[in-house]
């Protein structure tokens, strides 16, 4: 069937900034992402595949432009792409790192060269996205095959392992693999132990995280983390073990607050008040209804921002209740070292 005007100007848009499973395919094997562009192109009868990567990728990105000039020489891309008599072109853009743009409309106001901020929704990008059309937007795991893991939760996934494990890697696995398996056969074990844990974060780190108790069971994949209250996100594990200050790195709202575009008035006040409380929690110089205004800040900003953002912060704090007693101790040290203080 001959295309016409309408569904000549469709497009599919592969990104996810700022997440090392997307480095390690650009790095190893660029030809992979590549193929999972150009695999629904007869399907979509899409005539282009913006990628967005990081700037500082400055390796990564010569290994995909080397990819995109070998796809275009066996005919791959550009004229007749494989053969099917459609046109289809690879166009490469370097972001300048900044987290919001993971948003996809704020990638899309990215690639036009305006500021990187989210945009109100509707029109969807699927109905009007880059310049005005059509917009699919994407990753290279989705078109994976789907051959793994339990219902509604098979396929492979990349998890990128941190923090206090023997080896930290980047490893492709099926879903639904038991948490505890996943660290012990590709990373060599928790640090001192799988006893020496304290908690993990499953999915990046805007979830919440899990203490050891629940990650002992604990599947990964959507329907298994969403049970516990926790998502899986980007599949990006950070394993604490006993060592790790748990109300520190609670206290990593900076990132967020820098990374704010601005734009709406709960998000760019609320971070700011959220890490300044953290701030004072950490050393315990606070009081104890400040726990109960922070989560209650959380809600205020949950639903009142164009983008997720905001939401994410709602989940950070959901792990507040549970090291109520470490905040009540900290507090009550801080409080005892200033009445010797004035003692003195």
């Amino acid at each position: 069937m001959e295309l016409g005007e309408a569904t000549k100007n469709k497009y599919i848009y592969e990104s996810e900034l700022g997440t090392s499973k997307d480095r390690e395919i650009m790095w190893h094997d660029p030809h992979k992402l590549l193929e999972g562009c150009l695999i629904p192109i007869t399907t979509m009868r899409a005539i282009a595949t913006y990628i967005y990567i990081r700037g500082e990728y400055v390796n990564e990105r010569l290994n995909l432009l080397k990819a995109r000039k070998e796809a275009y020489e066996l005919g791959l891309s550009g004229k007749n792409a494989c053969g099917f008599g459609n046109d289809f072109d690879v166009y490469i853009h370097f972001g300048a790192g900044a987290y919001i743009c993971g948003e996809e409309t704020t990638l899309l106001e990215s690639l036009k060269v305006k500021q990187g901020k989210p945009r109100l929704k509707p029109p969807f990008p699927a109905n009007a996205g880059l310049y005005g059309c059509p917009t699919t937007v994407t990753n290279v795991e989705i078109v994976a095959f789907a051959s793994f893991g339990r219902k509604n939760n098979s396929g492979i996934k990349l998890f990128c392992v941190s923090g206090h494990v023997n080896k930290p890697c980047t490893v492709e696995e099926e879903m639904s693999m038991p948490l505890k398996e996943l660290t012990e056969r590709h990373c060599g074990g928790v640090k001192g132990g799988w006893d020496n844990l304290l908690a993990i974060i499953p999915g990046g780190s805007s979830v919440p995280l899990l203490p050891k108790h629940i990650c002992d069971d604990m599947l990964m994949d959507f329907d298994a983390l969403k049970a516990v209250q926790s998502r899986l996100g980007i599949a990006t594990v950070i394993v604490m073990d006993k060592s790790t200050d748990i109300v520190d790195a609670i206290a990593r709202l900076y990132f967020y607050k820098r990374e704010s575009c601005g734009q709406c008035t709960p998000c760019r006040e609320g971070t700011g008040w959220l890490w300044m409380a953290m701030e004072r929690l950490k050393v315990g110089n606070a009081k104890l209804e400040e726990i109960d205004m922070l989560q209650e800040l959380t809600k205020q900003i949950e639903g009142h921002t164009i983008c997720a953002l905001g939401d994410l912060l709602h989940g950070l704090f959901r792990v507040l209740s549970g090291i109520l007693p470490e905040f009540e101790r900290r507090i009550k040290e801080y409080v005892e070292r200033e009445l010797l203080e004035v003692a003195a």
